[in-house]
């Protein structure tokens, strides 16, 4: 399994006809994505790579069940695609443009959140739920089963271990040495380092909590932020499964924005060291340089799947009480301790050894 997409994905691409839009399309298709339909205004009728295109999300779902989009729409109008996209209905909503203010971001997060709300308290399954995914984000890929955005695929391979980041690149260079040690993903997920995002580390880890194929997450953070000390607090309180986590940014000086708008330290908070604290202090391991992530995570699933074969190893209280007990069990229940010892003492003797004993009682009176 995985976590937010997999082959019952059907992908909306808007702004499929920009130079983005196309390109990565032809990207998902080559990886086995089910992209099933474009969305530019004005351009309904028209095809790229094979694809049909729509005037509107609306039209898309309508026509094609599209239950999942990824937005390669210009700035300016990334927050209206993302209105579009949970108004009509779409579940998994992925926005790869960076540059959006954080006042639009801010709106649009409110909007699907409210959305998701309403759709919880009306019993919408999970999926039926709108999800947020960035802005400013490389979007996702379940390895072998599903690529949305830009993540390459070629150097991931499926296998047990989640990755969620706020770095795009980062997320590359970590999957590409997992894979080249032999540790497949399950999911590869990049929330996005703005200020503002859909969906953050917190609501990743639970989906691979509860996803039945991830037996180790990878959590790489940055500077700036409570994202990572709200999330190891999450793991120290929640979680079962090893999580290991790198900080990006840790020679980053106060007050100078590192590569995201939201990798910026302020008011002595944010910190790389104050991040790495916190998740030593939860029991996290902490890899000092990217290349230490794929020998650690080896380390925790090891211990991991002993901790679990020495569980499974013992016999369980619950088998013997509730279920068929063993053969010998079976046999000393039937038969109580102690009555042997009463039968013994009341079992009469034979007649003729009785009448003997009284003769001799007589003769000897």
């Amino acid at each position: 399994m995985s976590i937010l997409v997999d082959k019952s994905t059907r992908l909306a691409v808007q702004g499929i006809t920009g130079r983005d839009g196309s390109f990565h399309t032809e990207q998902m298709l080559a990886y086995g994505t089910r992209v099933v339909a474009g969305v530019t205004p004005g351009k309904g009728g028209e095809k790229v790579h094979g694809v049909p295109v729509f005037d509107s999300v609306a039209e898309a779902v309508a026509v094609t069940r599209a239950n999942t989009s990824v937005i390669y729409v210009p700035a300016p109008f990334a927050t209206d695609a993302v209105f579009e996209a949970a108004d009509a209905g779409i579940g998994v909503i992925v926005c790869i443009t960076e540059g959006v203010p954080v006042r639009d971001t801010l709106a649009a997060c409110h909007h699907v959140a409210a959305l998701r709300e309403r759709a919880a308290a009306n019993g919408a399954p999970n999926p039926g739920r709108p999800r947020l995914i960035g802005p400013n984000c490389p979007g996702l890929i379940s390895p072998g089963l599903s690529k949305v955005g830009i993540l390459p695929g070629h150097i991931c391979k499926s296998g047990p271990v989640g990755v969620v980041s706020r770095s795009g690149t980062l997320t590359y260079e970590v999957v590409h040495q997992l894979t080249r040690a032999g540790l497949g993903q399950s999911t590869c997920l990049g929330i996005g380092g703005d200020p503002v995002i859909g969906t953050h580390f917190i609501d990743a880890l639970a989906m691979f909590e509860a996803d039945p194929q991830t037996e180790a997450m990878v959590l790489i953070g940055e500077i700036g932020g409570s994202d990572e000390e709200d999330a190891a607090q999450f793991i120290r309180k929640h979680l079962r499964k090893p999580v290991v986590a790198f900080i990006a940014g840790q020679t980053a000086p106060p007050g100078q924005r590192m590569g995201h708008a939201g990798a910026i330290i302020s008011g002595g908070s944010g910190t790389a060291a104050e991040k790495m604290a916190a998740f030593e202090a939860a029991g996290v391991p902490v890899a000092r340089i990217p290349s230490e992530i794929s020998a650690l995570i080896g380390e925790v699933l090891e211990r991991r799947r002993v901790r679990l074969k020495r569980v499974s190893s013992q016999p369980s209280t619950k088998r013997l009480t509730r279920g068929t007990p063993p053969a010998g069990a079976r046999k000393r229940a039937t038969k109580p301790r102690g009555r042997a010892v009463r039968t013994r003492a009341a079992k009469p003797a034979p007649r003729g050894a009785a009448a003997g004993t009284r003769a001799r009682a007589r003769r000897s009176r």
